[in-house]
């Protein structure tokens, strides 16, 4: 039996996954987190911070920067120095942020469909955002380049990418990367990396590399954003940070980001360095029971002649295809089957589900089993 199949309740924990149907027959698919327990060393150094039992007012500790920069190294070959480092308390605000660093009348553009806070942070700050439709492209999620570049105005001076791409799935390739970034230099606009799924490629064949890491022309322009919270499923420790090799462009983000947020705070420190220093056994771990997951959701759909899936080389979420189900709206028809899945609408196109696959075989194969159940009665 794997770590990964142990059965935990998550229910009257405060768990908004699990909560957002309390009291219904309704299996939960959608939020990205997943139903694991983080690991062990995790768990060991938050007791041990907790049974100190002091929580005053904490700073990041060189041992924790020590520890990202190894584990980036370790995994994405990008030597990143500690001064790069900004700490968050997500990703969220950080791609907020970048979006304040433009002047009025500058704009941003980015893909679609595409994760909510990337349009979000565009009307929070009151920034007009041109969304180019991710295309099919020998199988997979991936950008035109050349309608990107129509697309792009001297008022463009932000894109926002998602790599891996959530959702969908889609590792972009060095040589894809690297179009992307000659564009930015070319029209002179930064580049907001959203990486937080970086460590979550569950293809062996594939691997992430940061934007940031392949050229220093690229570098100067772009805020990679990264967090050990899909990765060790700790988002509610709320620990992230932005990496920033440009000293200027550096200097800009903490302005922005003054009064607004301070350091991670202490819990979050204990659990980020225990996490990226003693965490890789079980991250390889996990990426082959998500592997295995992912398996039985490709079966699934092709299986069912009105599903479609590209491939997906990372994250836990699978982006399925609905729309010859001929149905208004699939997120319903799934949810009167018991299963409650991110609505393909909140991302850009409501013919789609957001399906995560990160819980246990069990109860992976009842959600499917229902999922059937769905398809056969549409």
């Amino acid at each position: 039996m794997s770590f990964f199949d142990e059965e935990i309740d998550r229910r009257d924990t405060h768990c908004e996954k699990w909560d957002k149907y309390r009291g219904k027959e309704i299996i939960p698919a959608w939020v990205a987190d997943m139903d694991f327990k983080a690991p062990s060393p995790v768990i060991e150094a938050l007791k041990n911070r907790v049974e100190h039992g002091i929580f005053g007012y904490t700073s990041i500790d060189d041992e924790t920067h020590t520890a990202v920069i190894n584990f980036i190294k370790r995994h994405h070959n990008w030597e990143i120095k500690k001064e790069w480092i900004v700490w968050m308390s997500g990703v969220i605000p950080g791609i907020n942020l970048t979006c304040k660093l433009l002047n009025e009348n500058d704009e941003a553009i980015t893909t679609t469909p595409i994760y909510p806070h990337f349009v979000t942070a565009a009307k929070n700050t009151n920034t007009k955002l041109t969304q180019i439709p991710m295309r099919e492209i020998d199988g997979r999620w991936s950008i035109d380049f050349d309608e990107l570049e129509e697309n792009i105005n001297p008022a463009t001076k932000l894109f926002i990418l998602c790599n891996p791409y959530n959702p969908g799935g889609t590792v972009f390739t060095k040589k894809e990367l690297t179009k992307l970034g000659n564009l930015a230099v070319k029209y002179d606009f930064l580049i907001c990396s959203d990486e937080i799924h970086a460590q979550l490629v569950t293809n062996p064949k594939t691997k992430h590399i940061p934007i940031a890491s392949i050229d220093e022309k690229f570098a100067k322009r772009v805020v990679t954003l990264m967090a050990p919270s899909k990765t060790f499923n700790i988002a509610g420790l709320q620990s992230s940070f932005a990496i920033i090799p440009d000293r200027r462009l550096r200097t800009n983000f903490r302005k922005e980001l003054r009064g607004l947020g301070g350091d991670i705070n202490l819990l979050a420190i204990s659990a980020t360095k225990a996490a990226y220093k003693d965490g890789d056994e079980w991250l390889g771990e996990l990426k082959i029971y998500l592997r295995e997951n992912l398996k039985l959701v490709e079966d699934f759909v092709k299986n069912n002649k009105k599903l479609k899936m590209l491939s997906c080389d990372a994250t836990y979420l699978a982006w399925i295809d609905c729309s010859n189900l001929n149905v208004k709206d699939p997120y319903e028809l799934f949810l009167k089957y018991g299963v409650g899945i991110s609505e393909g609408k909140r991302f850009g196109d409501n013919n789609f589900i957001r399906l995560n696959f990160a819980t246990t075989k069990k109860n992976l194969e009842v959600i499917l089993n229902r999922m059937q159940k769905a398809v056969d009665n549409a």
